[in-house]
This record gives structure tokens, sequence and C-alpha cells, in this order.
């Protein structure tokens, strides 16, 4: 595999950001731990969003700050991934079911051990903002994203049931390598 880097957005991944997110649209798959790139039409809009979402004056109401960096294969500087890590879980939403960290991988690069290296990245620098514990979530019948906290670390606390639409978040707790 591949050597992986975590870099923050800037105006010289426009293109390979652009890319990234015109591959989810074709196939119609959701862009996880992306920071509202898959609603934001500009975006070097997005680029200031997610520069001024790392602080908390420049957060929405009922959001906290994070921090978002791009999943970059040093070997062609390609964008395989993102990653989103939220500084805390201040809100119930944040607790139940999104927690510390979202993720996604290029549709054309799944199934190579990205997302492991990523998620290993982000661990990383989770600790760097502080936090020594954190908690990650995937859907019930997200196999690829269990697999995946669990190669990490990841220790199984519950599933989250949601009565409002159905859905069932299995939750788990990776303590942050020191």
């Amino acid at each position: 595999m591949s050597t992986l880097i975590l870099v923050q957005p800037s105006e010289a991944y426009l293109s390979e950001i652009e890319t990234y997110k015109k591959a989810f649209l074709a196939s119609s798959d959701f862009i996880d731990g992306g920071a509202r790139l898959a609603t934001m039409t500009d975006l070097t809009e997005w680029l200031s969003y997610v520069s001024d979402i790392t602080y908390q004056a420049g957060v929405p109401e009922g959001r906290v700050p994070s921090s978002t960096f791009l999943c970059i294969r040093q070997s062609d500087q390609k964008m395989v991934g993102i990653c989103n890590i939220r500084h805390s879980l201040d809100y119930p939403y944040y607790f139940n079911y999104s927690g510390h960290i979202g993720y996604s991988i290029h549709p054309h690069e799944r199934r190579k051990g990205y997302a492991k290296e990523q998620l290993r990245l982000a661990l990383i620098e989770a600790g760097k903002l502080g936090i020594d514990r954190v908690l990650l979530t995937c859907d019930e019948t997200n196999i690829g994203s269990e697999k995946t906290i669990l190669a990490n670390g990841g220790i199984y606390e519950n599933t989250y049931h949601n009565s409002e639409d159905g859905s069932r978040t299995k939750r788990f707790w990776i303590e942050v390598p020191k």
C-alpha cells in the first residue's frame, strides 16, 4: 500500500477535492466526514467553511468545532479519502450517533486498506487536539467500517437505536495513542 498523509484542505487540492466529490455523486454514495462537502457547490466557500469551523466562533448553532483533513496518497498526490474530527461530543447527536471522527474513502479506492490507515492517522490528529479517548460509530450494517474501527483498537460499547428513524448505530471507543 502506498503511504498516506493527512493534509488540511487548501486551494492546492481544489482539483482533487472536485474529483472526489464527483465520484461520490456518480456513485450516489454519501461523503461521510466531508463537513458539508456534498451539499456546498462552491469549493472555495467550502474551504472557508472548513477553516472557520475549526474554532467555536465559526461553528453553526448545534454543532461543535471540528478539523477536516484530506487523505492524500503520496505516490501520486491523489485524494483517496477525507475525514472530519469533532473536537467534542457536547450534543446528544454526536454522543449517540456520529462520534468524534467521520470518514470516507473514494468509491474507486476502497478495499485497499486506506480506511484503516486514514483512521490511524486521524487518531494521531485527535491526540494532537487533546482528545484521549475517541468515540467512533458506524451503521449496524456497515461491516467494512466496523472492521476498520476494530482494526484500530475499537472496543464495542453498545448499539444506539434511534426511535425517530429506526436506525441502529454501533458505538466503539478507542484509546488515542500517546
